[in-house]
């Protein structure tokens, strides 16, 4: 952990469970970072990226990839490359692309959103995909793209949970986008790779910059033709990049170092769960196929000094209410999780 993880009063290191983006670049990381030979990205010249695009589609079984400075900016291309204007999207009513990223496909795009349910376990039934689907009929917008995602609040879903929305949305004659921003905290989950995870869908969009470690970065993964029309949405958003080489680097560093350690993380995550369950007065979600997230709801008289006694200790939660998250990541080890526990242990003592 680097300097910036302590408090500048008592130089007690951080313990920052609020997302898995708050994580600081490893040696490593930066000294690749340092070592990139860069070159001008616009004019496709910069040979740091074309190794991390390349590195990307080969692990997401895909022809090529395109490098977007964040998550968000790569699903809003993707979903301005795939629709046109009075063209919509389905996606479930609880997946990013829809609840949080300001309505940017309506916004910029004059895309429509059509939500459907999100099931229990983070996926959507296929015969809801296909009621979505709207008739040809000039009182509705054409039904052009089906929206997925995996992992979705810390649920990892299978390949079949992906593939049966898929099948259904490629039947009906639409394209299918998966938000992937965790998509390698699924593939190591279930054991699989993560092209398994990929393969029903055009695109995919992999952020770098979550459990992976990056400090910023996403990748969008498909065809050819695909990719040739997203670099021109990128530039349209503002997202073409001169000599980014540099963060391209910690990218690349990420996929070649930090994917199989991901099941740390999910370690340790479950062993932080199994510790919290044992206290009175706080309620743990359970995953099927743990990831990084431990989700925890507090007594509503106990969710503000719950945080402030945290901080106290110099561990960080978020503010989410009721049901909190917990966020594992590389800068959480075993000697932070330890004092994690401790904390919650002296809280719940006496209560």
């Amino acid at each position: 952990m680097t300097q910036a993880n302590q408090t500048p009063d008592s130089g007690v290191t951080i313990v920052d469970l609020r997302s898995d983006t708050v994580t600081q670049p490893s040696e490593g990381m930066r000294a690749a970072m340092a070592a990139a030979i860069v070159g001008d990205d616009v004019y496709g010249e910069d040979p740091t990226v074309a190794a991390l695009e390349e590195k990307g589609a080969a692990l997401l079984g895909k022809q090529t990839a395109l490098f977007f400075p964040s998550g968000t900016q790569s699903n809003l291309a993707a979903l301005l490359t795939h629709c046109g204007r009075g063209e919509e999207y389905i996606a479930g009513d609880r997946y990013h692309v829809y609840t949080s990223e300001a309505g940017g496909a309506a916004v910029l795009g004059g895309i429509m959103p059509c939500p459907i349910a999100t099931q229990a376990d983070g996926g959507l039934d296929p015969e809801a995909v296909r009621a979505a689907i709207k008739p040809d009929d000039p009182h509705y917008p054409v039904t052009r793209l089906l929206c997925l995602e995996n992992s979705v609040s810390g649920k990892v879903l299978s390949p079949d949970r992906i593939a049966g929305p898929a099948a259904v949305a490629a039947k009906a004659g639409l394209r299918v986008h998966l938000d992937g921003a965790r998509l390698f905290n699924a593939a190591v989950a279930l054991n699989i790779q993560a092209s398994e995870l990929a393969a029903p869908a055009d695109s995919v969009s992999i952020c770098l910059s979550k459990g992976l470690g990056a400090p910023a970065g996403t990748l969008l993964v498909g065809a050819e033709d695909f990719i040739a029309a997203a670099r021109r949405q990128r530039k349209i958003l503002g997202g073409a990049l001169r000599q980014v080489g540099v963060l391209a680097a910690c990218g690349l560093y990420a996929l070649e170092n930090n994917i199989q350690r991901l099941a740390e993380d999910h370690r340790r995550a479950a062993l932080l769960a199994d510790a919290l369950a044992q206290f009175d007065g706080l309620e743990v979600q359970r995953q099927a196929a743990p990831s990084n997230m431990v989700f925890i709801t507090p007594r509503t008289e106990d969710h503000a000094a719950l945080a402030l006694y945290l901080r106290d200790k110099g561990i960080l939660i978020g503010g989410q209410r009721p049901t909190i998250r917990l966020v594992l990541h590389k800068d959480i080890d075993d000697d932070g999780l330890k004092r994690c526990c401790a904390a919650f242990r002296q809280f719940y003592r006496y209560r």
